[in-house]
């Protein structure tokens, strides 16, 4: 009795054990199969599709699915599959709006020293190359302006301020221009994994970081959900040929480094602007009177002065990746200094560029952000809306740099209402 006894405990036992076995060995592998999805990277548009067909019963409800565990985690797997779907959808959607916005692009195929004759050549997600547009400026120094000619460009992606986040300060040197450089070399590679300081700035208050960005805003208008996923905004910026940038926050001199390591193909323009227009244009800016690096005219000049030297430098040094231009003489001739700026940067003068230029240049409508303007009188409103006080004031502060940059100085008030300040103007390259 006791023998057979022993015998019975001894084989439930085993059985016992067998199902503890097979118990651990499907935990495993239910385990590791979660592991391998938490670890799995990014899905391809074409990965993704496939398994949300074959194997996701939650996305397709009438496929079956076999994998209990992972049935159990679909919850939260469900909402990361269908925000890579919508980034998907959204990036093959725009794809085609590009191809079809190109379609009858004059590609330059080495004009301008840009080798490029179809619009893979130009695409990052291609491993192509995009023509990298750079204004380099101040506030209110008629970069709203030439950027937005810019941005009319076909099939542009638009980095409006991309430093809007170090707030209203210049950076001049290291390390804060270390610091911000990084985040310009990732913006231009559209590796939007690291500016995590830069989309949390723009999602939690300053939409404005992508509300100029035409193409980007309007689909994240259609899908706020995704619209500050780094995942989705890397993605989206590498499929456009062409990025402009303009940067208001940084001084020129730092900016040697894209110039002088250019494997970028970056193309650089310096905007200048009399500094009387300047702060005249500033005194209506909310955010400016209270900051040192906004209002003051020393720092402002000081700042023209620095600029010119490093303008003079890699005038020499960058001859076919560095330009400067003058805000007055832009508004004055825009058609054709635009089309002198476009063949620099090795764009296309679109025909969309020409009707932005007649719809913009005419006629003055809107508020003070506003690009709709007659151009040949904008930059000189200075002259009547500043008393000449304020006028001598700036003069004071500034002889200098308006001496080198090639503005004219008022005598008194009635000089100051028609006068032409802006006179003949070249870099003398010997002037470093």
């Amino acid at each position: 009795m006791s023998a057979k006894m022993s015998r019975r405990t001894s084989f439930y036992c085993l059985i016992l054990l067998a199902t503890l076995c097979v118990f651990f060995i499907a935990l495993n592998q239910r385990y590791s199969s979660y592991i391998e999805y938490r670890l799995q990277p990014i899905l391809s548009e074409a990965e993704l599709r496939s398994r949300l067909k074959y194997q996701e019963p939650f996305l397709v409800p009438t496929v079956k699915y076999d994998d209990p565990f992972l049935s159990y985690m679909r919850a939260s797997y469900s909402i990361e599959n269908m925000t890579l779907l919508e980034i998907a959808e959204v990036v093959e959607q725009q794809r085609r709006a590009i191809e079809k916005e190109m379609e009858d692009y004059v590609y330059p195929n080495g004009k301008y020293g840009v080798y490029a004759n179809k619009l893979e050549d130009l695409v990052m997600e291609k491993n192509g190359n995009p023509v990298r547009s750079v204004i380099v400026t101040t506030w209110r120094s008629g970069s709203t302006f030439l950027g937005d000619i810019l941005n009319s460009h076909p099939a542009n992606f638009y980095h409006y301020e991309p430093l809007l986040h170090f707030g209203i300060i210049q950076i001049r040197e290291s390390p804060l221009s270390d610091e911000a450089l990084d985040d310009l070399d990732s913006m231009f590679k559209c590796d939007y994994s690291t500016l995590e300081r830069y989309l949390s700035f723009g999602k939690n208050s300053h939409p404005w970081v992508f509300n100029h960005n035409t193409h980007l805003w309007k689909q994240c208008q259609l899908h706020k959900r995704i619209c500050w996923d780094h995942r989705f905004v890397s993605k989206f910026c590498k499929l456009f040929p062409f990025q402009s940038m303009k940067i208001v926050r940084i001084r020129l001199k730092p900016m040697e480094r894209f110039l002088e390591q250019n494997e970028l193909g970056i193309r650089m323009v310096l905007l200048i602007r009399d500094p009387r227009g300047v702060l005249q244009s500033r005194k209506h800016r909310q955010w400016c009177p209270t900051e040192p690096d906004c209002f003051d005219p020393a720092a402002l000049c000081s700042d023209m002065v620095a600029d010119y030297h490093a303008a003079v430098t890699f005038s020499k040094l960058y001859p076919d990746s560095f330009r400067v231009i003058r805000y007055e003489d832009l508004s004055v001739e825009p058609y054709v200094n635009t089309q002198k700026l476009f063949e620099f940067y090795g764009l296309n003068f679109h025909d969309n560029v020409r009707e932005f230029l007649d719809s913009h240049t005419k006629i003055d409508i809107g508020g003070l952000s506003s690009t709709f303007r007659n151009s040949k009188t904008a930059p000189f409103h200075w002259r009547a809306q500043l008393d000449y006080e304020e006028v001598e004031e700036i003069q004071q502060e500034c002889n200098l740099a308006m001496r080198l940059w090639g503005y004219a100085f008022a005598h008194n008030a009635s000089h100051q209402r028609y006068f032409d300040p802006v006179i003949d103007f070249k870099l003398r390259k010997n002037d470093v």
